[in-house]
């Protein structure tokens, strides 16, 4: 399979950070009382934004309380979440196998550009990528297309020569609404059923089939 340009998305595509995650979650949450929410409900909520995730876990739906929670997050994350972050084994191996073959790559994530960088710089890949769009580069989160149409504009490259890799619905819908190949990876917890409900070029437990 070639395509000049391979988009991923991050989280529960090329990195486990649900440890990370699931620890600052559980330390906002229960710090207002919510404690009902379990590890499994965190996790089904990861790919949306943090208003979003909390929103589902708690039922609240003011903005600014949904802001506060946010900030005490991110707070949270500048602890925990770099050193509770692996990449799934196959990643920089198919990383540097495409990137070699004379792709180009770029992440297109929620999660803020910076905390990406910060892993990729430990993990010795922030060599690997043309571009990274997260949450603080986009006006609407996926499902939007924006985040992909701005990596299409940067790279200079037409639709049809882009894969974007993800591991949700959120992510099969962002490669429809952008009209690009869409490519799912079953390394979180959306099924192989849900996933291939979408449009897609394939469907895989690992991302060694891209090579």
């Amino acid at each position: 399979m070639e395509y000049k340009v391979y988009l991923f998305d991050f989280d529960y595509t090329l990195a486990d950070s649900s440890r990370g995650i699931v620890t600052c979650f559980r330390h906002v949450l229960d710090r207002h009382g919510y404690t009902s929410p379990t590890d499994d409900d965190i996790k089904r909520t990861i790919g949306k934004t943090l208003e979003e995730s909390f929103s589902l876990l708690t039922g609240v739906t003011d903005v600014a309380c949904l802001a506060e929670f946010r900030r005490e997050y991110v707070k949270e994350a500048d602890v925990y979440m770099t050193s509770n972050t692996v990449l799934f084994p196959e990643v920089e191996g198919v990383l540097r196998r495409l990137k070699a073959g004379g792709a180009q790559l770029g992440i297109i994530s929620t999660k803020f550009r910076y905390r990406i960088r910060e892993l990729l710089v430990a993990k010795g890949l922030d060599d690997v990528f043309d571009l990274i769009v997260g949450g603080e580069d986009v006006s609407a989160a996926k499902p939007s297309p924006e985040g992909v149409l701005i990596a299409l504009d940067r790279l200079h490259v037409r639709k049809e020569d882009v894969l974007y890799v993800g591991d949700s619905v959120v992510d099969a819908e962002t490669a429809q609404a952008a009209d690009v190949s869409f490519g799912g990876v079953t390394h979180g917890v959306t099924t192989y059923a849900e996933l291939s409900a979408y449009p897609h070029r394939l469907i895989m437990a690992s991302l060694e089939e891209l090579v």
